[in-house]
């Protein structure tokens, strides 16, 4: 049962959170986009790791600022990581197994990503948060049900990742 004082709160807080989650997302949109040319290309060089009916697999490595550092080798906090990525393309006969090759995407191409991997499931659990704890005035049963809402969330992009490999593409240069 929630209390009067227990709304008050709930209104206070969501209704002064949400806002602020929506307009400091717009206006972090805003000054990337405002800093940056739409044109902005993320390039990685890479190597072909395998070749497949329209889709080259092309291995690049993702390093950290420490990584490229001269004396990475002596401190711990250097890292780099492997990673595949999966080109498509109609021509797939222009490259060979062990071409070094360039793939590139656009910030535009990041930035959807991101909103997608972090910015939507973010909103979902603050709202599904707020709202589970506005009917059942039980924090726990609300962290819970805030939590469980993301795994619907993460099997619909698991289902819609063909649409979504298309719209979130990688090129060759």
């Amino acid at each position: 049962m929630i209390i009067a004082n227990d709304y008050d709160i709930f209104l206070k807080y969501f209704l002064f959170l949400i806002p602020l989650f929506l307009i400091s997302s717009y206006l972090c949109i805003y000054i990337l986009e405002k800093n940056k040319p739409m044109n902005h290309i993320i390039r990685h060089s890479g190597v072909v790791e395998s070749i497949e009916d329209g889709c080259v697999h092309i291995r690049i490595t993702q390093t950290s600022a420490c990584a490229a550092c001269k004396v990475a080798g002596y401190c711990n906090a250097a890292e780099s990581k492997e990673k595949i990525i999966d080109v498509y393309c109609d021509d797939v006969a222009a490259y060979s197994i062990g071409q070094a090759v360039v793939v590139t995407t656009t910030g535009q191409v990041a930035a959807r990503a991101l909103l997608w991997g972090f910015g939507f499931p973010f909103l979902l659990l603050v709202v599904v948060l707020f709202l589970t704890w506005l009917l059942t005035a039980h924090e726990g049963w609300a962290a819970l049900c805030a939590l469980a809402s993301l795994i619907p969330y993460y099997m619909v992009l698991w289902l819609m990742r063909d649409k979504m490999s298309q719209q979130l593409a990688f090129s060759i240069e």
